[in-house]
């Protein structure tokens, strides 16, 4: 079987193999609507929604005596208080200190859990587990694209306002209290099933998961419960915007392209994420090194704790007084979207497409982010909410830049009419304003 080594040595460079991958953004392979994306998007805000979570991560399951040895190891994050009944957002750098990536890590049970999340995390934990001499059975559950079976695990979030009126109805019993990013048991439709405590988008409720033969009896019970509260099931097309409302950046660079790394290369196949995840947007250096993040660019320096010894944690302590990149929130200029949606109804040069709600066309996408004639971070994510009423986009830009109500432009389009990715038509770039949030763009929705 070719590796991910195999596939980067018939390219110049990794930037020029991900620039022209084929794939386009990131699949959910669920409906895209079961009503209307715009009404599935104001439902978790308004009232609450059905998100399927099924489908489109992977989980990969460690079990055995050395599994807290294995993710201490690894993760940036801090274990003291970790166990089973608990999640937690785990991150992993490669030894460098730039982002592999990030998923969310469940404690099942005494040295038994689960990460779930996009490949990079379970891939890279699963490989030093496999090579790196520790007393752990992994057990893979790979995303639906890449599976040929019946995923083992359903997972299903409601999130929303009426999001606990309509579990209490639901559950058998009485709705026990859950912390967040604590885990419980509890019964639906007389399925023993677990409960993890996560709101998002600003909203509150659980993401429930179970046997994937329990999915159809707990979605049945979870859409009678809400009945008359406004319960909607959520399409794939409001589910690509909902991570950018929140202001989460879901698919950092997977940092592993360095000399070091070449034996993960090797074990990594050809055919899977990290080999084929596209790269998009008017960004573009040679060096696979520019597009790479720091856990402080993506928000996540909080998670970084310096009481055990992991893979990066030198570098990481090198960089920690160092200037960093910030998490911010660009809320497009209205006329220069529109600007750019007109350019499709006009004789003449396009710009690129902004296809609603989500406007990244590549897995990868990093857009330039300029003020005064320099570059001062890149945008990520962009999309547009019935909740915010506004074109917007995830950005990392320079701390001292990170100004509230301050004015930047985004280079939207590509170079040279756009690169051999299919999803992208001939077009010319052209300049965005947008003003920065350092907090979540208030919703505007009636």
């Amino acid at each position: 079987m070719k590796s991910l080594e195999d596939k980067l040595k018939t390219w110049a460079n990794p930037v020029a193999m991900l620039r022209n991958a084929e794939v386009g953004a990131y699949v959910f392979p669920i409906k895209p609507e079961f009503s209307n994306w715009r009404d599935e998007q104001e439902a978790w805000q308004k009232t609450a929604a059905l998100f399927d979570l099924s489908h489109h991560m992977t989980d990969i399951y460690f079990e055995g005596p050395d599994v807290m040895r294995l993710l201490t190891d690894l993760a940036v994050n801090s274990f003291a208080a970790f166990g089973p009944g608990k999640a937690k957002q785990i991150v992993c750098c490669n030894p460098e200190g730039y982002v592999i990536g990030d998923a969310i890590l469940f404690g099942l049970g005494q040295n038994k859990v689960t990460i779930s999340g996009r490949p990079s995390v379970p891939h890279w934990v699963a490989y030093n587990a496999e090579v790196g001499g520790y007393d752990v059975t992994v057990t893979r559950d790979v995303r639906s694209v890449q599976n040929q079976g019946q995923r083992k695990t359903f997972r299903f979030q409601i999130q929303g306002p009426n999001a606990m009126a309509i579990l209490e109805k639901a559950v058998d019993g009485s709705l026990p209290l859950v912390k967040f990013f604590n885990i419980a048991d509890l019964s639906i439709a007389g399925k023993p099933i677990k409960a993890l405590g996560h709101g998002m988008a600003r909203t509150q409720g659980m993401e429930l998961f179970g046997p994937a033969d329990y999915a159809d009896a707990v979605r049945k019970a979870l859409l009678v419960a809400g009945e008359g509260l406004g319960l909607r099931e959520v399409g794939g097309r409001a589910y690509s915007t909902v991570s950018p409302e929140s202001g989460w950046i879901p698919s950092p660079m997977p940092a592993i392209f360095s000399d070091s790394l070449q034996p993960y290369r090797e074990w990594l196949p050809a055919d899977g994420f990290e080999a084929n995840a596209s790269l998009g947007g008017s960004f573009v250096s040679a060096r696979i090194e520019d597009y790479y993040q720091t856990p402080w660019d993506l928000g996540y320096g909080r998670h970084i704790k310096f009481d055990h010894n992991f893979i990066g944690r030198a570098a990481l302590e090198a960089m920690s007084d160092q200037p960093h990149r910030e998490k911010v929130w660009l809320v497009w200029n209205r006329d220069d979207v529109l600007k750019v949606l007109g350019s499709a109804l006009a004789c003449g040069d396009r710009f690129k497409h902004l296809e609603m709600p989500g406007g990244h066309y590549s897995t990868l996408p990093f857009d330039r982010v300029m003020q005064n004639g320099a570059l001062i971070g890149l945008s990520t994510y962009s999309v547009y909410t019935s909740n915010v009423r506004a074109w917007f986009s995830l950005a990392m830009i320079d701390r001292a830049a990170a100004v509230d109500g301050a004015e930047v432009i985004v280079i939207w389009g590509e170079e040279n009419g756009g690169t051999a990715k299919p999803a992208v038509e001939r077009h010319v770039q052209t300049e965005v304003r947008a003003i920065i949030h350092t907090a979540r763009p208030e919703a505007k929705g009636s």
